[in-house]
């Protein structure tokens, strides 16, 4: 899971492990030999000595560039895992493929594979066979929001190895918005000091009547964003920050009010906002404004090291910029043709600071209002358009439409769902999920760099409700993003559900509170509290 490209199995045999199962790493595989050695030597109790004995059969490690090259091989990110009663010979294309390989060794293990500690009386064995892998699209992502409701950093680092054993290698870290800002700005303290805390939360989905009376929030030192970025590395996945501009800015606003439309608005009176929706207060389009956030992103380079910044932009009500006589004023003095054209010219010019600084900007598909910017990647989550529009001109896409991969809406039109919102997605409607449009040519569909599952946490209070939001359709999309799977009315979901029975296993080990088949357990409903279910088949626009 998910599944492999081919798999050439050589009959009912298979491979002992003992405690003299050596664990032999070539060159370039030391950092995927040390995960193996400690995740399944935690796991099963066995040692893996680095050299072998010459009379027991060993797991090899290797790197072959030779095999992600031409029709027949794996190609990048693949490998080739050979299991014989000689021994297990894995071979990456390069790094992130022997890693990949690795996850695919663990899970034919057997769920206990995933535990931190060993269980009495297993006997490991592998199955004879050959594996060839690699994925479909090199954008494989999950995007977290922890704005809303922070997240601890062991958290975060769970999640991570949650990815990890799906295939996904991009982890969108939503770290900004109208109810909170979690990343420590050393040139600009108060966004911790101030906006990081709410007085209090909206219980539900917003026009709900119950609050969560008590202060909540929470941000990540910039040590802490190293080492969340160094854990994610080392497991081939890419960190992207989302820093929400100009819409999304309430918190920030909150704490350093001369960001906002100060003319139109006493943003002094401001807080953290504490409820859900869309905040009307947005940022004032300044000179001032632009050089405080060029400061913000000129920390961030240092912390995220990955090609892509992603800045939000979506979302931004125009009132204030209607009613701001500063704003007109900057419309005429830019010369755009209106609000649309003001929130284009945030997004142009953080384009250019940031391609002049080698990275590329990412934003939701609003950013394509007013024009796109020159170099902008494009996430289309309000549906399929925006990224067909995009790719059309020329722009990569991430392809994230709600009505498909919006992972906090509701998995059952049941009574019992948790805070049911949006459009029922079932376990069936995400696996045939379609990433790439059929209205686009072979040459637009090229700018397709993948897709990615988006979890809003409104509604997810703690990790224990992100996990039921999250799995196991998580497990379904991963296949989506990595497997050459038919036109989706072709898919086999019968025979994903019969590999779902074994992972499920593999999540009861990892502690995943997912949701079962049947239905939420007695514990994981949320009777009284409302949410905003969408009746009927969402629109594919």
């Amino acid at each position: 899971m998910p599944a492999p490209l081919r798999v050439t199995a050589d009959g009912d045999g298979s491979l002992p492990l003992g405690p003299g199962t050596a664990l032999v790493a070539g060159a370039g595989t030391e950092t995927t030999a040390r995960w193996l050695r400690a995740e399944l030597g935690a796991a099963t109790g066995l040692p893996f000595p680095p050299a072998t004995d010459g009379t027991t059969p060993a797991v090899r490690l290797s790197l072959d560039p030779a095999i992600g090259e031409g029709d027949d091989g794996p190609g990048a990110e693949g490998y080739r895992l050979d299991i014989t009663a000689d021994g297990v010979e894995l071979t990456g294309a390069d790094p992130a493929g022997l890693f990949h390989g690795a996850q695919t060794l663990r899970q034919l293990l057997g769920p206990d594979a995933f535990r931190r500690a060993p269980l009495p009386g297993r006997d490991w064995r592998l199955p004879l066979a050959r594996i060839e892998d690699a994925p479909r699209f090199r954008w494989r992502g999950m995007m977290l929001d922890v704005a809303r409701h922070f997240m601890p950093k062991e958290g975060v680092l769970r999640y991570l190895d949650l990815l990890a054993a799906h295939k996904l290698n991009v982890f969108h870290f939503h770290l900004t918005d109208d109810q909170g800002w979690r990343v420590e700005i050393k040139r600009h303290p108060r966004l911790t000091e101030v906006a990081s805390w709410r007085s209090r939360t909206k219980w539900g989905h917003r026009a709900s009547p119950l609050w969560e009376d008590r202060p909540h929030g929470g941000f990540y030192t910039q040590d802490d964003i190293r080492e969340i970025v160094a854990y994610a590395a080392a497991r081939h996945i890419t960190v992207v920050p989302e820093i929400d501009i100009p819409g999304h800015s309430q918190a920030a606003i909150s704490a350093y009010p001369e960001l906002g439309n100060t003319d139109v608005t006493d943003t002094t009176s401001l807080s953290v906002w504490d409820t859900w929706g869309v905040s009307k207060n947005v940022l004032a389009p300044t000179d001032n404004v632009l050089r405080f956030y060029e400061g913000v992103f000129e920390e961030l380079l240092e912390l995220f090291p990955g090609e892509f910044i992603h800045v939000g932009g979506d979302e931004c009500p125009k009132d204030q910029w209607r009613d701001s006589p500063l704003a007109q004023a900057r419309i005429q003095e830019l010369g755009v043709k209106d609000e649309d054209g003001l929130q284009s010219w945030f997004i142009r010019h953080f384009d250019r600071w940031l391609a002049e600084r080698g990275r590329r900007l990412v934003g939701w598909d609003e950013i394509l209002e007013g024009g796109l910017a020159e170099g902008a990647t494009v996430s289309s989550w309000r549906g399929y358009e925006g990224g067909i529009a995009a790719a059309r001109a020329g722009h990569d896409v991430v392809m994230c439409p709600e009505q498909q991969v919006y992972l906090d809406h509701r998995q059952d039109g049941g009574p019992d769902e948790p805070v049911p919102i949006g459009f029922v997605r079932t376990l069936e409607n995400v696996y045939r999920f379609e990433p790439v449009p059929e209205e686009l040519t072979v040459e637009e569909a090229r700018h397709v760099l993948g897709t990615q599952a988006n979890v809003w946490s409104e509604v997810m209070e703690n990790s224990a409700r992100v996990d039921y939001q999250v799995f196991p359709r998580l497990a379904a999309f991963a296949e989506v993003a990595w497997s050459a799977l038919p036109a989706p009315a072709e898919r086999d979901f019968a025979d994903f559900e019969r590999r779902m029975t074994a992972h499920y296993g593999r999540l009861d080990a990892l502690g995943v509170a997912y949701r079962p088949p049947t239905g939420p357990k007695p514990w994981q409903m949320r009777p009284g509290v409302i949410g905003r279910p969408i009746d009927g088949e969402p629109p594919r626009r």
